[in-house]
């Protein structure tokens, strides 16, 4: 089967008689994926695959998708509808997903992932896989181009799965993807380990490894990979099934791999930090109540007393701190007059018609993405960075608050934040520290930032 049998040129056409192909996305295995949405009175974007229906493969990957159609997971695509379709004469089998706003085969043509960004694909990936094999799946067809971001979340393209125990898909020209039993016809979970090492390779290399299938040699890891990549590859890519590593290897081999949390270390004799603070706050708690009982009382107006009658004022005593118990004071007399005298602030206290003015922002810093990089969004990709600003209008300190679906787009946007300036905020004329939210979202057209103040 000829890719080029799907062509983007079909652009405005309309499968089924619902779905309109609205943009060429790129070939995917054996066809091709468009842009589309989901009809109804709110649209929503949506991807449609189109494969040629011709032979087995194509038949097989069909028949998968009724059952898997019914399968939920945060880490595979939702499967909205599959069916058959012609157009100019070709038969075709389609099925709309969730639309991606990242695919890992458009990004790897411009730069190969992270360590950390290969960690996280991982993660994302085998808990798909670890999934699909509980339900009795194999996924049969793991490579970049069905490994996609929706939000802020790594998904697998669900459409053609495989039953774990039917026979499998008859290749006449099986990929580097393809495990060498898949050319008998067999389809296990282990081949679902094989497409992940040589996905691993290429993610970290931005080329599959090389691998001559006619001989019983098994692929070539560069050296260059880092551990615990490399051994992980190596273990997925054992020519026999039997002796490739599962799930769980792989897991236990990025667990060993990442460092051991710090524990926090608490002075001995002391409390531990939050019961110190927890006995601040009640003690502060405790103060404020005495403070406002006496405000109040000294503001309470006083019954009006018969003519020629005074009533005595009662001393208030407020003992200090390791003196001597205090004597009694002789009342003193007070004026008739119930009129209230203005009340001096306590001090340490803050006056209830402090002003507070929020902050603005005085120069902001848009990420400079590469053009190359900016072709490999569809759709947006949203970053939120969390900001402190100090009281002289500097960002202090910049922390990822949510990094999207894409490391290397968060780690732009981290930078780029840093370098803003603000207008402080001011507390009774005073300049203070405040925390803003910074998010940031990147598109093929252009970055945008909305930045929202959000203490003190």
């Amino acid at each position: 089967m000829n890719e080029t049998t799907i062509r983007g040129d079909w652009v405005g056409r309309v499968v089924d008689g619902r779905f309109t192909l609205l943009q060429w996305l790129g070939s995917s295995g054996q066809g091709g994926v468009f842009l589309t949405e989901l009809p109804g009175d709110h649209p929503q974007k949506a991807a449609i695959k189109l494969i040629p229906a011709i032979d087995g493969a194509a038949e097989a990957q069909i028949a998968g998708s009724a059952p898997a159609a019914a399968l939920s997971h945060p880490n595979l695509t939702r499967l909205f509808h599959t069916g058959r379709c012609q157009i100019d004469a070709t038969p075709l089998f389609y099925f709309v997903r969730e639309y991606a706003d990242e695919v890992l085969s458009q990004i790897l043509p411009e730069r190969p992932l992270t360590v950390p960004e290969a960690g996280e694909m991982l993660d994302g990936v085998l808990d798909a896989l670890s999934y699909l094999h509980e339900k009795g799946f194999v996924h049969g067809h793991l490579k970049p181009s069905n490994i996609m971001a929706v939000g802020d979340r790594l998904k697998l393209a669900s459409d053609g799965l495989h039953l774990a125990g039917e026979p499998g898909k008859q290749i006449p020209a099986p990929s580097i993807y393809d495990a060498p039993e898949i050319a008998t016809g067999t389809i296990s979970p282990p081949a679902d380990l094989w497409s992940l090492g040589v996905t691993l390779v290429e993610a970290l290399t931005q080329h599959p490894p090389v691998w001559d299938r006619s001989t019983e040699g098994e692929p070539d890891v560069p050296e260059s990979i880092p551990q615990p990549f490399a051994g992980i590859a190596r273990e997925c890519l054992r020519s026999d099934p039997a002796r490739r590593c599962t799930i769980g290897d792989v897991r236990a081999s990025l667990e060993s791999a990442r460092p051991l949390p710090i524990p926090d270390s608490k002075p001995e004799g002391k409390p531990p930090a939050k019961h110190r603070r927890t006995a601040l706050v009640g003690a502060g708690v405790v103060v404020l109540a005495i403070v406002a009982a006496l405000l109040l009382r000294s503001h309470q107006p006083r019954p009006s007393l018969p003519t020629g009658e005074q009533q005595p004022a009662p001393a208030i005593i407020t003992p200090q701190p390791n003196s001597p118990a205090p004597q009694p004071q002789s009342p003193a007399p007070e004026p008739q007059s119930p009129a209230l005298q203005p009340q001096s602030p306590v001090p340490g206290t803050q006056s209830s018609t402090a002003a507070a003015l929020n902050g603005a922002v005085a120069e902001r810093v848009l990420p400079d993405v590469p053009s190359k990089a900016s072709a490999t969004i569809h759709g947006t990709v949203k970053v939120r960075i969390r900001v402190t600003v100090d009281p002289s209008g500097n960002v202090s300190s910049a922390t990822l608050d949510s990094p999207g679906a894409s490391k290397y787009f968060a780690n732009l946007a981290l930078e780029a934040a840093r370098h803003w300036r603000f207008k402080p905020a001011q507390v009774d004329g005073q300049a203070v520290s405040t925390s803003w939210i910074l998010q940031f979202e990147f598109r093929q057209t252009g970055t945008e930032a909305a930045p929202v103040e959000v203490s003190p």
